[in-house]
């Protein structure tokens, strides 16, 4: 399904809708098969564990260390094993056990809080289903609850990641591109008052 950002350019914009609905179909039936649901922030991510409704805090193994994590049901195998994508905050991360009403389960949530709280994550746990970090939004009023600075930053970061993605220059080569001309334009007016004073 990887097709490289001039292929996607490339292609017609209806055919782009086909090609991204069938990778977002794709990315759902993969995280659908994973024995966990996540979701992310910028800077956390949150793992839901459906369990059985007997199962208490002390019949769980959870292991939390910065770069990896360990779930499991004592005497069971484990329902997660293996290194974080990206490394976490240990002391900041934290895990509860919560019944659900009217439900034959619990729900074992974890909460981890991102070492670099500036980038996406593709995957939780590496060699695991991944997303397209492109295809995120944030939501508005997370983006807006940054102070100035952070925001502006995010805001950057995300463009260039879209602009990556499409094959198309980030800000940085932008401002260089912008920049360029303007010294074009300039040499070029220099020129001319250089020929008017001959």
């Amino acid at each position: 399904m990887g097709l490289t950002p001039k292929e996607y350019d490339a292609m017609t914009e209806e055919e782009r809708k086909a090609y991204d609905e069938a990778a977002r179909k794709k990315e759902a039936e993969e995280q659908a098969a994973l024995p966990y649901r996540w979701k992310q922030t910028l800077s956390e991510v949150d793992i839901s564990v459906d369990l059985p409704k007997d199962i208490l805090r002390k019949d769980l193994i959870v292991v939390l260390k910065r770069d990896s994590l360990k779930v499991a049901i004592r005497g069971q195998d484990p329902i997660i094993d293996g290194k974080f994508h990206k490394l976490i905050k240990a002391d900041e991360s934290a895990w509860t056990l919560i019944s659900q009403n009217n439900s034959d389960k619990k729900e074992l949530n974890i909460n981890l809080e991102k070492f670099n709280g500036t980038e996406w994550w593709k995957c939780v746990i590496e060699g695991h289903a991944e997303i397209d970090t492109t295809k995120i939004t944030p939501e508005n009023s997370k983006l807006s609850d940054l102070d100035g600075e952070t925001r502006g930053m995010v805001e950057k970061m995300m463009f260039d990641q879209r602009a990556q993605a499409a094959g198309k220059p980030t800000s940085d080569e932008l401002k260089k591109a912008e920049a360029l001309e303007k010294f074009k334009k300039m040499a070029s007016q220099i020129h001319n008052v250089i020929l008017l004073a001959v």
